[in-house]
């Protein structure tokens, strides 16, 4: 579990986060939604240690890290998993080598060792063919699936996704989505996902965070997302005329 405690950053006189108060559970999809500027992805780098917030606490597992030495920050990023926007794969490394390098990063493994976690991460993303291609000679969605694999490979405690179905069609953003959710319950991680893909909110959506200039201005689940009368909540969600109709149908029904 991740637990966030009245999180505040700036960049000079620019007030990103302002306050922040939420905790990510562990075996839950946790996503953070919000418009551009919101905070967002600023939230999800002070989450990765990318940031230092300068005010507020963040708790991994009850560790808080701003008490942490080095040694035990180090220790704590290689219990990170990290799936990219782009996906970030190495272009002149194979599927194989990709998914192998935290390994060789942060392990002591010998290579067989490596060759045999690399296989069954493979075989669990659904790539079982693929171990010698370079990332150019595989799918988008193929790209995805090796990140995640690599992102996994370590056997992470906490896992975070950027835009995880950027670019992606959506029949496959949504192979993803549960691919993700599947390996979340599976493996009892902590997945956090900022993304702005609606889709990904009801499918996957156990925990939600919406994130407004810098507040936490809702959160809940994604069944709980059509009874809010959050105005924010409602104007970002519902700004597509599918997303009105499904929330109409959702009134109708409930009167």
């Amino acid at each position: 579990m991740i637990e966030v405690r009245n999180l505040h950053k700036s960049f000079g006189e620019n007030h990103v986060l302002k306050g922040i108060t939420t905790t990510f559970e562990a075996g839950k999809t946790n996503l953070i939604i919000g418009q551009s500027g919101s905070g967002k992805t600023v939230f999800l780098k002070s989450l990765l240690g990318l940031h230092v917030p300068d005010k507020g606490e963040i708790l991994y597992s009850n560790r808080v890290y701003s008490e942490m030495d080095e040694y035990k920050k180090r220790n704590l990023r290689q219990e990170m998993g990290m799936v990219f926007q782009g996906s970030a794969l190495f272009d002149s490394m194979t599927v194989e080598e990709n998914v192998m390098f935290p390994l060789k990063m942060f392990t002591r493994m010998e290579y067989e060792e490596m060759k045999e976690r690399v296989d069954i991460v493979l075989k669990r993303v659904n790539l079982t063919d693929a171990h010698k291609k370079l990332p150019a000679e595989i799918s988008g969605g193929m790209q995805k699936r090796v990140a995640i694999a690599r992102a996994i490979v370590n056997k992470p405690k906490y896992l975070f996704c950027d835009e995880p179905n950027s670019g992606l069609d959506p029949k496959t953003a949504i192979i993803i989505d549960n691919l993700i959710h599947e390996i979340t319950v599976e493996y009892d991680i902590t997945t956090v996902i900022n993304t702005h893909d609606m889709n990904s909110v009801m499918e996957i959506g156990e925990k939600i965070v919406f994130l407004k200039d810098g507040h936490k201005a809702w959160e809940g689940s994604n069944k709980e997302i059509f009874k809010t009368d959050n105005e924010a909540v409602t104007n970002f969600v519902y700004s597509s005329e599918l997303f009105k109709k499904v929330r109409q149908m959702y009134l109708e029904e409930r009167n």
